[in-house]
């Protein structure tokens, strides 16, 4: 299990004591994932989807959401498992925020549609929904 070392101060800034908190991945793993639509791009956003596709994008994301993060990481990929993208593989315009060590993951939202992405904790943040299969190679 990974630990961080916590320094605690008082208000004159003087370490008091330290301790030892459970990292945050460690606890993350045993729970399902929450999704996050706020980072989602313009042009690959839900608003392009048609109706049907949404409801069936619901549908999944319900359904792995009663996994954890350990489980997903066990199912096959075209399944409810996920996937990792490379950086170098997206087509479209990477946002500022996502800086060199952030790992991008894959969910098939339905069919061979993918929801491209980050994982932090226990969210994942779609940036991409590729409905018509551009943003990366499958």
């Amino acid at each position: 299990m990974v630990r961080k070392r916590l320094k605690e101060r008082d208000a004159q800034g003087n370490q008091v004591r330290a301790r030892h908190m459970a990292g945050e991945s460690d606890e993350s793993d045993l729970r399902p994932p929450v999704f996050s639509l706020e980072y989602l791009q313009s042009g690959w956003c839900i608003q392009d989807c048609q109706q049907a596709e949404r409801a069936r994008m619901l549908e999944r994301l319900r359904q792995i959401s009663q996994r954890t993060w350990r489980e997903i990481r066990q199912l096959d990929r075209h399944g409810y498992g996920t996937e990792t993208i490379s950086r170098g593989s997206i087509r479209a315009v990477l946002p500022l925020f996502l800086t060199e060590d952030v790992r991008l993951l894959a969910f098939r939202a339905f069919d061979l549609v993918a929801m491209v992405g980050y994982r932090s904790g226990r969210i994942f943040h779609v940036i991409w929904i590729d409905r018509e299969f551009k943003l990366y190679k499958h």
